[in-house]
């Protein structure tokens, strides 16, 4: 199979000699806040990813899931989403006091398009903001407020070509190794399948908040 990349696009002028410019309405639907239809998708959103960076500029993108509303809109510029417990790695957590740049990118299952929102965030443990994220009586340990600086509605292309809503046109993964398998090949565990995979149906059942 060839690797070599002999045709590599290094510039803007290149880029958009090949792709054009956006139209007027693309640029001036990007906007400082979130408005009443922003706050509304979010209230309806049972899912994100949060793409951070750290401090040598990797990036990271990482899920959050929850029920619809998790994430709440304190105000137009500011929104904030619950610390859930994890593997405590923390990567989201750790990029952000190195850069508190993030962006969010908010879906709802079966509508096609999606939300994005870019801005700056902290990490906080007011007990007022934590106690209203609270589930099944369990509140986060921590918070993740943004300060909001865009956000924009993006089309439902990316959707559509995928089918991702259409369970008719989903790939089979039964033959994909499970998550216990594959843990303990990365990480060069030495328990067996059997015993990890307790580990993790102990944690999906008991330690999700």
């Amino acid at each position: 199979m060839q690797t070599e990349l002999t045709d590599v696009i290094t510039s803007e002028e290149q880029l958009r000699e090949i792709i054009g410019h956006p139209s007027e309405r693309n640029i001036q639907k990007v906007i400082p806040i979130l408005d009443e239809h922003c706050r509304m998708f979010i209230a309806r959103s049972p899912f994100m990813l949060l793409a951070s960076t750290d401090v040598h500029g990797r990036l990271d993108v990482s899920p959050k899931g929850d029920p619809p509303g998790f994430v709440q809109v304190l105000d137009d510029k500011t929104l904030v989403i619950p610390d859930r417990p994890g593997n405590r790695r923390a990567d989201s957590l750790t990029n952000m006091l190195h850069n508190p740049q993030v962006g969010l990118l908010f879906m709802i299952p079966g509508k096609r398009e999606t939300l994005r929102v870019s801005g700056n965030a902290r990490i906080a443990r007011d007990e007022w903001l934590r106690e209203r994220m609270a589930v099944r009586g369990k509140v986060p340990e921590l918070a993740i407020v943004v300060t909001v600086e865009t956000a924009f509605m993006h089309c439902a292309k990316c959707l559509i070509r995928s089918q991702l809503w259409e369970p008719e046109h989903w790939p089979d993964f039964s033959d994909l190794s499970s998550l216990a398998r594959v843990l303990i090949d990365h990480a060069n565990l030495t328990c067996t399948v059997d015993e990890f995979q307790e580990i993790i149906d102990d944690s999906y059942q008991n330690h999700l908040y």
